[in-house]
């Protein structure tokens, strides 16, 4: 596995793992019980009992939905299905890293609020259960990225190189995008993007 992947790398990967958005269903009241519980309590102390009565559902309820705990931050997979889309739907004549920095920076159409973002990654950071499965969920972003590229006909090797550089700029992207609530993320983005190709390339000065 790729060395983007690992746990100690900065928390905005986090955020780029597959996640639903909450509605006011059963599935949503277990989600959003799961995670008040895990923050409270943390996520080896929380049992599907607790999350379920919280949620005002039955134990049965909720293997309804999920397969054990810690699916409940992981279900779904709307954020793999949208940035794979975007990338096979782009522009014929943008560059794969092109197409894939426009998708990545889209991500906020599915992305919930900051608020609950941040509550996310700090639930899963406490834990390394949840950290382990946050990682296994990336590589599957990263996998549905590489079919994506090889459709517009990148090769394997080529697109998985262009995807850990995309990925790694869109992290930093993400943080800003964070910390600073009146700047959209397909801008920083562009901005992070422009930054590492003004650190491999500066630009050739002018004679004076």
């Amino acid at each position: 596995m790729s060395s983007l992947y690992r746990r100690d790398d900065s928390f905005c990967c986090h955020i780029l793992v597959s996640m639903p958005r909450w509605e006011s269903d059963a599935q949503g009241r277990l989600e959003r019980a799961a995670l008040e519980l895990f923050e409270t309590q943390g996520f080896e102390r929380t049992t599907v009992a607790q999350i379920a009565r919280t949620a005002g559902l039955t134990e049965r309820s909720f293997y309804r939905y999920f397969p054990d705990k810690r699916e409940v931050l992981f279900a779904g997979n709307e954020l793999e299905a949208h940035l794979a889309a975007r990338v096979e739907a782009a522009d014929p004549g943008l560059t794969p890293i092109e197409a894939l920095l426009t998708a990545l920076g889209t991500a906020d159409e599915v992305f919930q609020s900051r608020e609950f973002l941040l509550r996310r990654v700090k639930v899963i950071a406490a834990s390394p259960a949840l950290a382990e499965r946050d990682l296994i969920k990336l590589a599957d972003i990263a996998e549905a990225l590489v079919r994506a590229l090889e459709h517009r006909g990148v090769e394997p090797g080529g697109a998985r190189f262009i995807i850990d550089v995309a990925i790694a700029v869109s992290r930093r992207a993400t943080s800003r995008w964070l910390a600073d609530p009146d700047a959209t993320l397909s801008e920083l983005v562009a901005q992070t993007a422009a930054e590492l190709r003004e650190a491999v390339a500066p630009p050739t000065p002018t004679g004076g």
